[in-house]
């Protein structure tokens, strides 16, 4: 079975095969912890308003992110929240500036780049924008949160396409 979202985006299959890298990308090469992530994951599907992946990322950032169920439900909620680690503070911050949208502050700024340094700025900004593509899939084909899953005979499976992501491109 295929999960979250790809089972929509298989629709076109160049574009998951493009996209999937990325996703990858979080899962193994990234520079922020999972708990970062979870962050900057929350906020921008919670902003979205995508049921299913904000329920999804939910657990995941208790279970694996490590942060507080109290702070999970302050960030899908949208409601203030402050952390003590200084890098998921910041990583906070940048977050919700950008999907607000503000102007990010010179302050702010340089806040990020001396927590996280330009990779993890980086980071930080296309983790948003592969879970707004994310989010805004889901909510467009109305995907419910706790959805069941979505086989169709013939096409690619996750298996399949790690297994193409990995190799070498011809």
């Amino acid at each position: 079975m295929v999960p979250g979202p790809y089972k929509i985006l298989l629709q076109n299959r160049k574009l998951v095969e493009a996209i999937f890298p990325l996703a990858q990308h979080y899962h193994s090469g990234s520079s922020l912890s999972k708990g970062e992530i979870e962050i900057a994951v929350l906020l921008t599907t919670s902003r979205w308003m995508s049921a299913y992946a904000t329920g999804e990322h939910e657990w995941i950032a208790e279970r694996f992110g490590g942060l507080s169920p109290d702070a999970v439900e302050a960030l899908v909620a949208g409601i203030a929240t402050t952390f003590d680690d200084p890098r998921q503070r910041v990583i906070y911050d940048l977050s919700r500036a950008l999907l607000e949208p503000r102007i990010i502050p010179q302050s702010l700024y340089d806040r990020a780049i001396d927590l996280l340094g330009h990779i993890g700025l980086t980071d930080v900004i296309a983790i948003i924008g592969y879970f707004t593509t994310v989010a805004m899939t889901l909510r467009a084909y109305d995907v419910p949160a706790h959805a069941e899953g979505l086989e169709r005979p013939g096409e690619p499976t996750l298996a399949s396409l790690k297994a193409r992501a990995a190799s070498p491109p011809k």
